[in-house]
């Protein structure tokens, strides 16, 4: 007993001092933390133009990441293409204003009659001048545009001058060029357009991450968007998926730390930094058995709770069956410190209680997000703390109308996409970003990720708060 003890709890230190942290604001990442799930290898290609993923599923770590041939070179022969490309940013979450227009830009130039598609158009000219030796108007971006409006045929010689072979700029975090929903649509609508226009020029790419909703609304409403949406891509996480991130990033816990989860998980040594081997990407025995080491077979005292491989991702769903990393990553290193503070003696390094305590961080921290994202979604959905799901939509409404009597144009957002569609419009919106399901029986229901964060009570379920 002693000895298990003991491997518990160095086991739980190795979680703690392990990078599982996932937010990406424009470091470069560091090559252990390099894990590619299979579907993503799609959405890296050169002629994958647009790639779609909510929130925590990798869009500014790949952003990153793909700006460096040293990583590039780890995704494999799957994207043997991107090994010395030149890449560039043509927008992301740090400011570049030599390179990109900032929110304040874009502001001035769409309150002058400007269209986004020609200043996205004068961002890749500046670039591609760049690779080619070449000196364009830069003073201001509004010299730059104005250079290119007056000058076609000058832009358009520009284009076709020799450079790299294969030149690709990346553009990630759109939301933050307007805080108002109908402004930033049209300024990736315009950004759309630019890729478009870039296909044209052979060995020149464009790569667009956006968030789901981006992608849903009316973006693609040009002439030939469909060129476009026949190259879209999908950043999704299996279950064996984020398993598999789990121990990449655990193998390479520091010093000590990193050798006893190497103990437990098959391995290898590429390129100077800690690989999973191909067993521990894949539902697989050797996954399940890896984590049974850290977090016991049971949710509970007997297999009537629940396994903690399969428990843990499948609460942490949204309500489209999908678990980004970051939350998956949160939630296990709650797990592990919760597990240091209330179960110390346990025989695992990580509780079963204290899973569940990882499950209530994550929903704070997706709550939080999604505050960010959409201002108007806590606005409705703090107004159903301490109902139960499932239940009747009947009385979802009744607390939503209690509150905003003029119903949801009333509700205080720049950003409500529902305003003129009625309660109903505003349930069809929270189904689409996975907050809420419809039950066949008509019952309206909240995936825990979000119930726990919201307040909300289930039966038997995990509970709102600590």
């Amino acid at each position: 007993m002693t000895e298990n003890l003991t491997e518990a709890q160095a086991l739980r230190a190795a979680i703690l001092a392990a990078p599982l942290e996932t937010s990406s604001f424009g470091e470069t990442p560091e090559p252990g933390l390099l894990y590619v799930p299979p579907s993503h290898l799609k959405a890296l290609r050169l002629d994958a133009h647009v790639v779609v993923g909510g929130r925590g599923v990798g869009k500014s770590f790949w952003t990153a990441a793909l700006q460096l041939d040293s990583l590039r070179l780890l995704l494999g022969s799957g994207a043997s293409e991107l090994t010395g490309a030149a890449v560039r940013l043509g927008f992301a979450n740090t400011e570049n204003i030599a390179n990109y227009p900032n929110a304040d830009v874009f502001a001035t130039f769409l309150d002058h009659d400007g269209d986004p598609y020609d200043l996205w158009r004068a961002v890749i000219l500046r670039w591609v001048a760049d690779m080619s030796g070449q000196r364009v108007p830069c003073q201001d971006w509004g010299e730059t545009v104005a250079w290119l409006k007056s000058d076609p045929e000058g832009a358009a010689r520009l284009m076709q001058l020799p450079r790299h072979p294969r030149c690709l700029v990346v553009f990630d975090a759109l939301d933050r060029t307007s805080s108002i929903w109908q402004r930033m649509d049209e300024i990736v609508r315009g950004l759309l357009r630019a890729i478009l226009w870039l296909k044209s020029f052979p060995g020149l790419y464009g790569k667009v991450f956006l968030r789901e909703d981006q992608a849903e609304r009316t973006v693609f409403n040009f002439p030939d968007a469909s060129k476009l949406t026949a190259t879209k891509a999908e950043l999704t996480w299996a279950r064996h998926d984020l398993h598999g991130l789990l121990w990449q990033r655990l193998i390479n816990a520091p010093a000590v730390h990193g050798e006893r989860m190497r103990a437990l998980c098959a391995h290898s040594d590429q390129q100077g930094t800690w690989r999973v081997a191909d067993e521990m990407k894949i539902e697989s025995e050797a996954q399940r058995k890896a984590f049974e080491r850290l977090a016991g077979p049971w949710m509970g005292r007997d297999k009537r709770r629940g396994v903690p491989y399969t428990w843990s991702v499948s609460h942490l769903a949204d309500g489209q069956g999908r678990t980004s990393p970051r939350s998956f990553l949160a939630a296990i290193r709650k797990s592990a410190e919760d597990s240091a503070e209330r179960h110390a003696e346990h025989v695992f390094a990580l509780h079963y209680e204290s899973i569940k305590r990882g499950i209530q961080k994550a929903s704070e921290i997706r709550v939080q997000e999604i505050a960010e994202d959409y201002q108007w979604i806590p606005e409705v959905l703090s107004e159903l703390k301490g109902m139960n799901v499932p239940g009747e939509f009947e009385a979802v409404v009744a607390r939503w109308s209690a509150r905003f009597p003029d119903g949801p144009q009333s509700i205080p957002s720049d950003r409500l996409p529902a305003q003129a569609r009625g309660w109903d419009g505003l349930r069809e919106d929270l189904q689409r970003l996975g907050l809420m399901e419809m039950k066949k029986d008509g019952c309206v229901d909240m995936p825990d990720l979000y119930r726990v964060g919201f307040g909300l009570g289930r039966k038997g379920g995990v509970r709102p708060g600590h």
